[in-house]
């Protein structure tokens, strides 16, 4: 083995950086460099500071607590309400006709929710609630269409003191009941269904289901009947006693629910993410740290504005649903647009659609979307008009460096500023980010840790190769390793529901003293921070450790391509060799020169070393519901392998056809 093996090599460079306009940057919430001085001098005070931003029934004691590290505490003593800082003291403050939500719904109808309104739903909700018995520190199950009532749920759950646990509106029976029985529910709060492309979701069969899989701790099913039919009749049963109209029960609720007083320790929710193998981890939040951590950089990232109407296209079944849909712009007075359905939906133009009819001004959105628009073409958003824009994000997962071009070329008009945003479930905000009225953005990078985080590159071996902070740091060359955390922040995981060792496993164990978030990472000559995906993606090719999004990177870079997932495969001489999954844009001819052409291309822009061994060329790539490509199964395909869990992938179909493409290219 090479003895560079401790690190990751980093082998694309990327030299193209975008500063903000001065105009933009005259008006931004943050534009004073010292911001990331401040915070570093004193984090635990400074974020005291962001804390005090928030409104505080009583205020804490003590700050941050480490006695049973890595169980930090935050905000010891404090008491406050979730639901009453994104709602209540908005419309105390006379903001209440404000408008909070705008729903388009997938059919092509949209309503609107002033902050008077959503405040007067969640108290029936709430109310709801209690009336089915759920009382404070309680779990409630919630799966339902993207709509304003899930939103609505998640802060009624609050109001009252009970832990919500979202599952995503697509997850399979055995998925709900495995969550459903892990976090203990007592009460599930679904829909007859949803529309997803044009048809029908049946939330409430898969409900019923997961019900007679064997879910003890349910009591009562409350049912949203979004179709505008009877939930009877809508793919499910009707169990009398246990399902619950929510047309006759929540609105039939008084819209007066005093909020519960919580601790900054209480449990806010639960929200499962599922590794490569095991079961689903039960990630938890509490209501203090993570209100801080979620408010504070909704308004540094985001740099909202009262005017803006800010959309997430996340949906709710996900962390960035939770952090950057409800709780960090609501908590901030913003107005949110939310979408029910498919982007693709009634045709591929449907996100500029919405876009141009709300006249949205900051979109926040994940590569795997931005590069299936690639992949459609220009035409869509160019036919819309997208002059509203002012502020770009994306979220989910490293951005190759041209699907960031594309994105600022042909949806932000060259206007817009970039956030590249870096964080986790487990994290709970946004980690590391450009502030866009302060930060130059460099195509790919996330370009350094937010203040008040304090992050390291780690050798394999545990050795600190680099501390990072939000100042620019230099290094002599470019320096590639392990991403490690080194101080607590407010916004942290408090644990695994249930399983305080897998917790220590998991985050603590690699690193002494470090949170170990499992991705690797490229500090670069001019110190910007490239995350370079999970360390289960980094292959090893003849002793040198090369990062599969690098040499995606570069497959992208291609005029031709608009998608690549690249893994590493068995290779009898090397270690391991690149094989690499790649979709074509639509405008481009396959021919028989186009798999030489890619491999010459990576070997050009990167070095012969990343060349990849094999191409398949493929329509669609397997992914979870979210988005994320689930390269894991890509490496079962390659390896000739049993395919592992596929229960998260959005459509099953897609992997027994490339594994059918897989072996006939191989045979």
């Amino acid at each position: 083995m090479s003895t560079e093996s401790h690190t990751i090599d980093t082998l694309l460079e990327e030299s193209r950086t975008y500063p903000p306009s001065d105009e933009f940057t005259s008006q931004a919430n943050v534009k004073d460099a010292t911001i990331y001085a401040h915070a570093a001098k004193d984090p635990i005070a400074f974020w005291e500071e962001q804390a005090r931003h928030l409104s505080w029934s009583q205020p804490w004691s003590q700050a941050l607590d480490e006695s049973e590290a890595p169980f930090f505490k935050w905000f010891l003593g404090g008491k406050l309400n979730a639901c009453y800082n994104c709602l209540d003291r908005h419309v105390e403050a006379g903001l209440g006709s404000r408008t909070a939500v705008i729903c388009e719904y997938e059919p092509g109808d949209h309503r609107t929710y002033t902050y008077d309104d959503a405040l007067a739903e969640v108290c029936r909700i709430a109310n709801a609630l209690k009336a089915l018995g759920v009382q404070k520190g309680d779990r409630v199950c919630v799966y339902m269409p993207m709509t304003a009532e899930l939103c609505f749920t998640m802060l009624a759950c609050a109001r009252i003191g009970a832990a919500h646990s979202v599952v995503f509106g697509g997850f399979s029976p055995d998925s709900i009941a495995e969550r459903v029985n892990d976090a203990g529910a007592k009460v599930i709060v679904t829909a007859d269904g949803g529309w997803r492309r044009g048809k029908v979701v049946e939330l409430k069969r898969m409900v019923d289901e997961a019900l007679a899989l064997g879910c003890p701790t349910i009591e009562r099913v409350l049912v949203l009947e979004r179709l505008g039919n009877s939930a009877k009749y809508n793919g499910g049963t009707w169990v009398e006693g246990r399902d619950v109209s929510w047309t006759q029960l929540v609105n039939a609720q008084s819209e007066d629910c005093p909020c519960e007083p919580m601790d900054s320790e209480d449990l806010l929710f639960i929200l499962y993410t599922s590794g490569s193998t095991g079961k689903p981890k039960g990630i938890m939040h509490t209501t203090g740290g993570y209100l801080t951590g979620v408010n504070a950089t909704s308004r540094w990232v985001f740099d909202l504005k009262p005017t803006d109407i800010y959309w997430c296209t996340a949906d709710c079944g996900w962390v960035t649903g939770h952090s950057y849909i409800v709780y960090g712009p609501m908590s901030n007075a913003a107005t949110l647009l939310v979408y029910e359905g498919s982007p693709d939906f009634p045709d591929k133009d449907r996100f500029w659609r919405i876009i141009e009819k709300h006249r949205a001004t900051i979109l926040y959105t994940a590569p795997t979307a931005i590069r299936t628009f690639m992949k459609w073409g220009t035409h869509y958003p160019e036919q819309c008009d997208l002059s509203s824009l002012r502020l770009l994000g994306s979220v989910g997962e490293p951005i190759n460096p041209e699907a960031w071009v594309w994105y600022h070329k042909f949806i932000g008009g060259r206007n817009c500023p970039i956030v590249d945003t870096w964080w986790q479930t487990e994290t709970g905000n946004i980690m590391i980010s450009p502030l866009p009225g302060l930060t130059t953005a460099k195509p790919g990078s996330a370009t350094r840790p937010m203040p008040g985080i304090s992050a390291a590159i780690m050798s394999e071996e545990g050795e600190t190769l680099a501390e990072v902070s939000g100042h620019v740091e230099k290094p002599e060359s470019s320096i590639g390793g392990i991403l490690a955390v080194n101080k607590p922040w407010p916004g942290m995981l408090r644990g695994i529901w249930g399983d305080p060792e897998r917790y220590i496993n998991t985050y603590w164990s690699r690193f002494k003293g470090k949170y170990f978030p499992g991705d690797g990472v490229k500090l670069d000559e001019d110190g910007f921070l490239f995350l370079l995906g999970r360390v289960d993606d980094i292959m090893l090719v003849a002793g040198h450790n090369i990062s599969t999004m690098e040499v995606e990177s570069a497959l992208v870079d291609h005029p031709a391509v608009a998608e690549a997932a690249v893994i590493g495969k068995t290779h009898e001489i090397k270690g391991q060799g690149i094989c690499a999954f790649v979709t074509i844009k639509s405008e481009f001819e396959v021919t028989d020169t186009l798999i030489g052409d890619l491999k010459h291309h990576v070997g050009t822009k990167i070095g012969p070393i990343a060349r990849p061994d094999d191409i398949i060329l493929t329509a669609e790539l397997p992914k979870t519901r979210s988005g994320k490509i689930m390269r894991r199964l890509l490496r079962d395909i390659a390896e000739g392998r049993e395919l592992g869990d596929t229960t998260t992938l959005g459509d099953p179909s897609v992997v027994a056809a490339l594994r059918d493409k897989y072996e006939n290219t191989e045979g």
